[in-house]
């Protein structure tokens, strides 16, 4: 896929400013700030914010700093996230506050929270005029405030009787597809893009990022934990409810929903007990009917983006291959 090359050079450009940005003292603070950055990632958020500029008529130049932004802010929910899940590992490498401590990793989230927001002024920098800067902050902030309530979402469904597939939509659609909407939003935005090609930009990357997260927990239940940089089965340790569990608790006979239950959300369950759990969803037929579902956002996805009318035909090509990549992949 050109994507993937492509991604690399967007990368690349994006670290470096970012790099430039988000520097000072003390070291220790920045060091535990850029531990993510480092270690790498897919970067599809920001490769979403250039691909859309130049759909829209603007370079890829112009995007950076809205695509620095995007992933600055990411990073800074990975963070917070880490801490709250108490994972122990992402990207391959040592959580951030396992390394520096939860006192040190808040303090470089909120970091890492107001940096996102200088990235973005830097767009003017690039002569990208106020009031559009003004419009993509807007953008910015809105995505940090859905994703917030969809993180709650997440933490409140557990505790939730009878949890349904609407409910958990919701709760993705805040905590996961926001953020790739807003992504595709600013990059739009700072290429002056009309109205209807930044809601269609915003509604194709709701769907696809919908079906992204579907995909990351299919993943979380049989994935490979090299690929992935991180614990299989941690949703379950987690007592996440993920698609997957839901679908499972509402078709088992009410013995494997006991069991399952039973292991959900324990922290001390053994892997026997964990690789238990997961053979009950996989013998559910939950992960085919997640795929399936993911697919069909996918699509959805796909077919929007094909009512838009871009000024790039490259870059729309790439659009469509992320969108691909997001319901396929398999890291």
């Amino acid at each position: 896929m050109r994507f993937l090359s492509y991604a690399s050079e967007v990368s690349k450009k994006v670290e470096n400013f970012i790099y430039d940005v988000v520097k000072g003292e003390p070291k220790i603070l920045y060091d535990s700030a850029l531990h993510y950055i480092r270690a790498g990632g897919k970067r599809i958020r920001p490769l979403l914010t250039v691909l859309s500029s130049r759909m829209c008529g603007g370079s890829e130049d112009i995007a950076i700093p809205g695509a620095a932004a995007v992933e600055v802010l990411h990073t800074f929910t990975l963070v917070h996230d880490d801490i709250i899940d108490r994972d122990e590992f992402r990207r391959g490498v040592p959580t951030v506050h396992k390394v520096w401590g939860t006192d040190m990793a808040i303090i470089s989230g909120d970091l890492l929270y107001a940096y996102a927001y200088r990235c973005l002024i830097r767009s003017r920098d690039y002569g990208v005029p106020n009031d559009r800067i003004l419009r993509a902050l807007d953008a910015l902030t809105n995505a940090a405030i859905t994703v917030a309530e969809g993180q709650s979402l997440d933490m409140l469904l557990p505790s939730i009787d009878n949890v349904d597939t609407n409910m958990y939509i919701d709760m993705i659609r805040k905590k996961t597809a926001a953020l790739f909407a807003s992504s595709a939003a600013i990059g739009a935005i700072l290429a002056d893009g009309d109205c209807e090609a930044i809601e269609k930009l915003k509604e194709s990357m709701i769907n696809a990022g919908t079906a992204f997260q579907i995909r990351d927990d299919i993943l979380g239940l049989v994935g490979d934990e090299k690929t992935l940089g991180k614990p299989i089965y941690s949703d379950i340790r987690e007592g996440k409810m993920t698609i997957l569990v839901i679908y499972t608790l509402n078709k088992v006979d009410e013995s494997k929903k006991k069991r399952l239950r039973s292991v959900l959300g324990d922290r001390k369950a053994s892997l026997h007990e964990l690789s238990e759990a997961a053979e009950i969803i996989r013998s559910s037929g939950a992960v085919e009917y997640a795929e399936s579902l993911a697919e069909q956002y996918a699509a959805r996805a796909i077919e929007i983006s094909r009512s838009i009318d871009s000024k790039d035909s490259e870059a729309l090509h790439m659009f469509r291959e992320v969108v691909e990549f997001m319901v396929k992949r398999n890291y």
